[in-house]
């Protein structure tokens, strides 16, 4: 008796329907994520990736690769907690802090001399001390719909590989527009520097004025 109950319990589980469900969570979730980067409405996250790698050209691949390492840590620490809900933050102070991140990382750019060691490591820090916020933020918008589903795992591990995925792409195409204007236009890279920090600065101030939560 109790080896056909295992035996139906085993042929119930169907172990290809299992791995079907699981790769269509994966990729539910994997377009939720790139979306959250990609779309219009994500001005303030490209906004902080266009700070993070202002300062970088093609030939600091090395670097940026470990910047956006760095920032992907620190938003799936804050991004699984906020889900599993062992941290919670008011949407109200998350919104407003998510382009404070991105005007202070902008002035650090503006007060650069040039590609230092000290440099190096300190935007490594901002990337990671920061993406702990920018991860509240991403928690707000799938929190409700990861809470019920059964495949939390599957959920949070596309999401983040959508995230990780759009943050690729948008600095490829800054990357690449940089390239563009160092090399057809012959603009000095501090000048190029200077214009997209100036730009990164001015913008996010603004959403930091108009989401203040007090």
């Amino acid at each position: 008796m109790q080896k056909n109950v295992l035996n139906l319990t085993f042929k119930s589980l169907k172990p290809g329907h299992l791995v079907s469900q699981s790769l269509q969570d994966f990729l539910f979730y994997f377009k939720i994520g790139w979306h959250h980067i990609i779309s219009a409405d994500a001005l303030d996250h490209q906004l902080f990736i266009l700070a993070l790698v202002a300062i970088y050209t093609f030939r600091d691949i090395r670097q940026i690769l470990i910047l956006v390492t760095a920032f992907t840590i620190g938003h799936s620490l804050t991004l699984i907690l906020s889900v599993l809900d062992v941290i919670r933050f008011s949407s109200k102070w998350v919104e407003f802090l998510i382009p404070c991140t991105i005007f202070i990382t902008a002035l650090n750019n503006l007060r650069l001399t040039g590609l230092k060691p000290r440099t190096i490591r300190i935007n490594y820090y901002l990337a990671l001390c920061f993406g702990l916020i920018h991860g509240m933020g991403f928690a707000n918008s799938i929190r409700i719909m990861l809470a019920h589903d059964q495949t939390i795992g599957w959920g949070l591990f596309g999401f983040n590989c959508g995230l990780e995925t759009g943050q690729i792409a948008v600095v490829l195409v800054i990357l690449s527009i940089t390239a563009f204007a160092l090399g057809v236009f012959n603009i000095k890279r501090r000048d190029w520097v200077f214009f997209l920090s100036s730009a990164a600065f001015a913008l996010s101030l603004k959403m930091a004025l108009e989401r203040l939560p007090f």
